[in-house]
């Protein structure tokens, strides 16, 4: 049952860490979109890099990325918390039937790590070379989000036995 809890309450930390940045996303708009707008624009990678034919200089663009990446936080965040209820739906319940309550966790876990890797470390720090720059480099966040996502991700994979405590 301990282990059971465990997976419950951290699957909730990561649905309350969704929260919060969706909140602040959506009460602070300008700040983080600096961020958006600085990677699309690559104004801070290394001088006379030959990627820069990539930057987006478009504000509706940019707009448009940022607000998709409100968007996937946000579905993310309620998949997430949709997925701590049917946990704890399912806590003392047979290990069959806790194993099946994890699928909707499991898919908002991925959702989020996907987020991480693919809009921040792939498309942000390898197409837009957030890399380079020494000011708007979320690629060390993004790579401790995911990981903590992805430790939480297999602690909760990991199957329950019959009997398990």
């Amino acid at each position: 049952m301990s282990l059971r809890i465990a997976k419950i309450l951290l699957v909730a930390a990561v649905a309350f860490f969704y929260t919060l940045v969706v909140f602040n996303n959506s009460t602070d708009y300008g700040s983080n979109y600096q961020f958006v707008h600085h990677v699309l624009l690559m104004d801070t990678t290394f001088p006379g890099n030959h990627g820069m034919w990539r930057a987006i200089h478009l504000v509706p663009v940019q707009v448009v990325f940022y607000d998709g990446i409100i968007g996937w936080e946000a579905f993310t965040m309620i998949l997430t918390w949709a997925g701590v209820a049917q946990l704890v739906r399912a806590l003392r319940k047979p290990a069959s039937a806790f194993n099946r309550a994890k699928r909707t966790a499991i898919v908002a876990l991925t959702i989020g790590l996907l987020l991480w890797f693919v809009a921040f470390i792939s498309v942000g720090g390898e197409w837009f070379l957030m890399w380079q720059s020494k000011i708007w480099n979320g690629q060390e966040a993004a790579f401790r989000m995911f990981a903590c996502v992805g430790i939480v991700f297999l602690l909760l994979a990991m199957p329950e036995a019959e009997g398990q405590p």
